[in-house]
């Protein structure tokens, strides 16, 4: 594991930005325009013009409230097995959320996302290795009126037993909390159990607490329920267009909306969750695809160290439109950079376009980094037994280690073994059809989405559910139409069946 991060600023410097962000906060404030937070604000020392709506925070408000800061936070989820805390079980790997639009599997082509996609994405998610919280990567765009979010959540959690991250205008709140007490059998179970974690916005960059989003925060701090925020200042727009600007402004507004966090409820877990971007003043192109934002979150990532916070956010994005190469570098080097910088999530998968459209394909690939970055973690397994110094000794120079029953015995764990990075030589690579990494990657996904889902409610529960919202969408992961359904064999797998299973699976066209 790593044991020291990588680091852009001093410790002097971090102090530095620290006192900036409080300057920022006590002369020129923070314009608040829900009455509510106003009204929190003022209670527990901030200083409000209710004329301009301005609230600011002198340094001792500040330094009080953010002592109460927890330094973990938990992601629970519907099978307790996938629960994660950071920072123990860093880095999570977590899907983009809300994208608008999808990569239609069978044609290439963008559309609009819909209910059943968001089926076959959990699906696909709870199957794939790599993530540990499934964050709603689509809108629904055939919701019934009325039912908005919950299109969005039932086929969600449905369709995946690992923790679920997403949000919810303030209308219907009660409503997805009613679905939430439903699938797990009571208010009560689900509130020593809380399988959802809450997300949203109440920072409009720069330096503006909006009202839904803010009503959001204080709803479900008084409810002590998992949710955290995430701010998403955008230099040469929305902050300045200077690194360290945007950093201090960025801080200011984490302060801000961390400190409410604690005036309403004291010692809720928070996140230092961002992304902060820089525009691309060529055109205003929003860019998050940049290498800027990795930095910006290294950053980040050693205020949220000096306020003793996980980290975290949307990192490891792209600009680009289809899966090519500039999708897999502008993902892998902010990826990196975050994690080696001491981030502890990463909003990071499936999602092309600057977060507009969803991809399966990408997300296998996705599946791949956030291995990677496990495997970053894993590190060297620093043991005694492991510099293997008997071995060597054994085989002596000029030896070969390819035999051996310590190899044999460590030749699938020693290494990451990737699903879709092809290794083989190029004839061998040609014979199965000379694939491309997309349509590897498309491949799996068709593997795991025509199979059956393990992860889908059992049927009390959905008649359950389905009875007290009438109208709902169906929330089945079903194959999309010209991929067929794989019948489950009930011989017993074997390393026979492995290897029959991969010779399926490589034969299967893209």
């Amino acid at each position: 594991m790593i044991h020291t991060f990588a680091t852009l600023l001093s410790p002097e410097q971090v102090v530095r930005v620290h006192d900036a962000s409080l300057e920022i906060l006590e002369q020129v404030g923070i314009l608040v325009r829900n009455p509510r937070a106003r009204e929190i604000f003022a209670a527990h020392g901030g200083r409000v013009d209710a004329q301009s709506e301005i609230v600011r925070l002198p340094v001792q408000v500040v330094e009080h409230y953010r002592k109460m800061f927890p330094p973990t936070f938990t992601f629970c989820a519907r099978d307790p097995r996938y629960d994660r805390s950071i920072p123990d079980d860093s880095p999570l790997i977590l899907t983009g959320s809300s994208a608008p639009n999808i990569i239609d599997p069978v044609t290439g082509y963008e559309r609009r996302a819909r209910s059943d996609d968001l089926a076959r994405i959990a699906h696909l998610i709870n199957e794939l290795p790599g993530y540990d919280v499934f964050s709603i990567s689509t809108l629904a765009d055939d919701a019934p009126p009325g039912q908005f979010s919950l299109s969005r959540y039932y086929p969600s959690l449905k369709n995946t037993v690992k923790p679920l991250r997403a949000n919810t205008p303030p209308n219907e709140a009660e409503n997805m909390l009613r679905l939430a007490y439903l699938v797990a059998g009571s208010e009560a179970a689900f509130r020593a159990h809380p399988f959802i974690t809450h997300h949203y916005c109440p920072v409009v960059s720069p330096l503006t607490m909006d009202f839904d989003s803010t009503w959001l925060l204080i709803f479900f701090s008084e409810q002590n329920l998992p949710s955290y925020f995430s701010v998403v200042p955008n230099a040469g727009l929305t902050s300045p267009l200077t690194m360290l600007g945007t950093l201090a402004q960025c801080n200011a507004e984490f302060l801000a909306a961390a400190v409410l966090t604690q005036m309403v409820q004291p010692g809720k877990a928070v996140i230092y969750s961002t992304l902060p971007t820089v525009a691309d003043m060529r055109s205003g192109a929003y860019s998050p695809g940049a290498i800027e934002t990795g930095i910006l979150h290294m950053g980040c990532a050693q205020m949220a160290r000096f306020y003793d916070v996980p980290a975290g956010g949307y990192i490891g994005l792209t600009n680009s439109k289809i899966n090519d190469a500039q999708s897999g570098f502008e993902t892998g080097m902010s990826a990196v950079a975050g994690y080696l910088g001491g981030v502890d999530i990463l909003n990071m998968a499936g999602l092309l376009d600057a977060l507009m459209a969803f991809d399966f394909a990408k997300a296998v690939i996705d599946n791949e980094i956030a291995l990677m970055l496990k495997q970053i973690r894993r590190g060297f397994e620093f043991r005694e037994e492991n510099f293997a110094l008997d071995q060597i000794a054994a085989i002596g120079p000029g030896g070969m280690f390819a035999g051996t029953e310590h190899t044999l015995e460590r030749m699938r764990t020693g290494m990451f073994l990737s699903d879709v990075a092809d290794r083989d030589p190029r004839a061998q690579w040609q014979e199965r059809g000379g694939l491309d990494a997309q349509a590897r990657a498309l491949r799996r996904a068709r593997d795991i989405l025509t199979r059956d889902n393990p992860a889908v409610f059992s049927p009390e529960v959905d008649a359950r559910v389905r009875a007290a919202f009438i109208g709902m969408v169906a929330g089945d992961s079903l194959p999309p139409e010209g991929w067929k359904r794989v019948v489950p064999s009930t011989e017993p797998e074997g390393e026979s069946g492995l290897r029959r299973r991969r010779r399926r699976y490589e034969q299967v066209p893209g």
